[in-house]
């Protein structure tokens, strides 16, 4: 497992030749996040620099990013950084990069599934991975997951040896339809924590709720939503009002933290907080996701993975309110959220009693929105 990662609060600092030349960037949406995707070799190396950068081209910190690139949101404030990889049997190294929107801070403690969607056709566009035939209709591109760890397989649909982004499938949460990109994850488990579930447990009491705190592939606290006083099918903006609500959230947050080997989590954006709820539709869950501060109007990736995950074992919050009729067995758990659902496949099983996460998969989608020089507010 990769050590936690670092979350860093910058001052401002001089920046480079960037302000003039700018930076060489494509905007893309991956899955139902948006964000900037660049190579490696364009940002600076000193970490410090690098944050300050993207900062200033995001225009954080304001609360709506007037200044830059950001859309005054945590999904549409992200970066992706990738690199050719020295890994064999890996063609890319991916870095996730959280900037925060209303704060100097870019956060690289977790990873991000939907903006990994974007990845395999940004490095097709960049020349970083070839197609070897062009009569091929889909690239396998091998990706290492850096900020914790694991890899995944991404499969991008080509036309005449170029990233096809048309297509049918439609994902919740983004309008239109597009062609579908299967994400495949291994050794996702425990990549931030060190264990799918970091306390031993299943299901643990903090400050006396029952929750189940899980990693596979993004630390996230799972409890029942009637347990907090709500019932689970509020809208994100009536749930972000309750005052009460989010502060209850955020003490059993700070109190997870240490407790699933994360430390003081107070001024990062890990773990995850879901309330989850019986269906409505046609899931075999509802959810409801704060993260951490802001209730998310989806789920994401590897956040629904681990909620899935969750399900799948007995007697746990999310499992106690899937609903009967479901048979969700076979490790295909529609996981329902404000604007939708959202189906992962998690393969799981037991041994000597203990739940072993062996993989995952799910379908996102992801199209080029810009491709140019991006240039920093100084």
């Amino acid at each position: 497992m990769r050590p936690p990662g670092r979350f860093c609060q910058t001052a401002p600092v001089a920046l480079s030749s960037a302000n003039t030349s700018g930076v060489p960037t494509m905007l893309m949406r991956g899955g139902t996040s948006k964000g900037l995707f660049f190579e490696a070799q364009h940002l600076p190396l000193d970490v410090v620099e690098r944050d300050a950068l993207l900062l200033a081209l995001m225009g954080s910190p304001d609360t709506r990013q007037i200044d830059g690139l950001g859309g005054a949101h945590p999904l549409t404030s992200k970066v992706a950084v990738v690199s050719a990889s020295p890994e064999p049997g890996v063609d890319l190294d991916y870095l996730f990069l959280q900037v925060s929107v209303d704060q100097a801070q870019v956060s690289d403690r977790q990873n991000c599934g939907n903006m990994l969607a974007g990845v395999g056709p940004f490095a097709l566009e960049r020349g970083m991975v070839a197609v070897a035939d062009s009569a091929s209709t889909v690239m396998p591109v091998r990706i290492r997951l850096l900020n914790t760890g694991g890899t995944a397989t991404a499969n991008v649909p080509l036309t005449n040896g170029s990233v096809r982004y048309e297509g049918e499938t439609s994902i919740s949460g983004v309008p239109g339809t597009a062609a579908p990109i299967r994400l495949d994850f291994d050794g996702l488990a425990g990549s931030s924590c060190g264990s799918l579930l970091p306390s031993g447990n299943s299901t643990d009491l903090i400050a006396g709720v029952p929750v189940t705190m899980i990693d596979n592939g993004m630390p996230v606290v799972v409890m029942a939503a009637t347990d907090l006083g709500v019932a689970g099918t509020e809208t994100p903006a009536e749930l972000e009002a309750n005052h009460g609500l989010r502060e209850k959230l955020e003490s059993i947050r700070l109190l997870a933290g240490p407790a699933m080997g994360l430390g003081d989590v107070a001024a990062t954006t890990v773990p995850k907080m879901t309330m989850v709820s019986p269906p409505v539709g046609s899931g075999a869950l509802s959810t409801r996701t704060f993260i951490p501060h802001r209730c998310h109007d989806a789920i994401g990736v590897l956040g629904a993975v681990s909620v899935a995950t969750a399900a799948l074992l007995p007697d746990t919050p999310a499992a106690n309110v899937v609903r009967t009729t479901d048979d969700i067995s076979s490790g295909s758990v529609v996981v329902e959220h404000p604007t939708g659902t959202f189906e992962a496949n998690v393969a799981l099983r037991f041994e000597n009693g203990q739940p072993v996460a062996e993989r995952s998969g799910i379908i996102r989608t992801a199209r080029k929105l810009m491709d140019g020089r991006a240039f920093p507010a100084y």
